[in-house]
């Protein structure tokens, strides 16, 4: 496995629309997604997508911890919070609600940044994994947030794109002035 080179805020990988991954099961889709889960582990994120590796295919690995979620939300819904390390390949998402919620995120594509994006917080999104097998998930809070964070990428969009007012596009270091730092990374 290696750490790879992760693209900057504009390098012109990160503006295209991303090819669909024609084997999924292929060796080197395998090496790569192995590639991807060491560098972003290395980069302390929660999400990667390939472009953001230079490799413009559509592909994300993301992981959407416990300690990321809302306490205040009732039990039975924890479930939708929360996602184990994923690889989905071609994935497509379906907003179930077309309510937003807005969080602080932050992108190994724009370091050092974080901004205010409003995003729909009900979704459902569908893809494959490296093994092939459909991958089907309904999602919500941060575990939806991350997902469709990732899924910008391979339509060429950074979260700076997404915000409505760039007043709140702040340095990383200067958060704690102004919310706690849950943050897509």
């Amino acid at each position: 496995m290696a750490i790879l080179k992760i693209a900057r805020m504009g390098h012109p990988v990160l503006a295209q629309i991303a090819k669909p991954v024609a084997d999924p099961t292929h060796p080197e889709i395998r090496r790569l997604v192995n590639d991807m889960v060491e560098t972003m582990i290395d980069a302390n994120g929660a999400g990667l997508a390939a472009p953001q590796v230079h490799i413009p295919l559509r592909l994300v690995i993301f992981q959407a911890p416990g300690e990321r979620t809302d306490p205040e939300l009732e039990a039975a819904e924890q479930y939708d919070h929360t996602a184990p390390l994923t690889c989905l390949i071609n994935p497509q998402i379906e907003i179930l609600d077309p309510q937003t919620e807005g969080g602080w995120e932050g992108c190994l594509s724009v370091p050092g940044l974080r901004g205010w994006v409003e995003r729909p917080a009900h979704i459902r999104y569908r893809g494959v994994g490296v093994d092939g097998k459909a991958i089907e998930r309904i999602a919500r809070g941060f575990h939806a947030r991350v997902v469709q964070h990732e899924v910008d990428h391979l339509d060429g969009r950074l979260y700076p794109g997404r915000m409505s007012d760039l007043s709140k596009l702040i340095f990383e270091s200067e958060i704690r002035h102004v919310a706690k730092p849950e943050t897509t990374r």
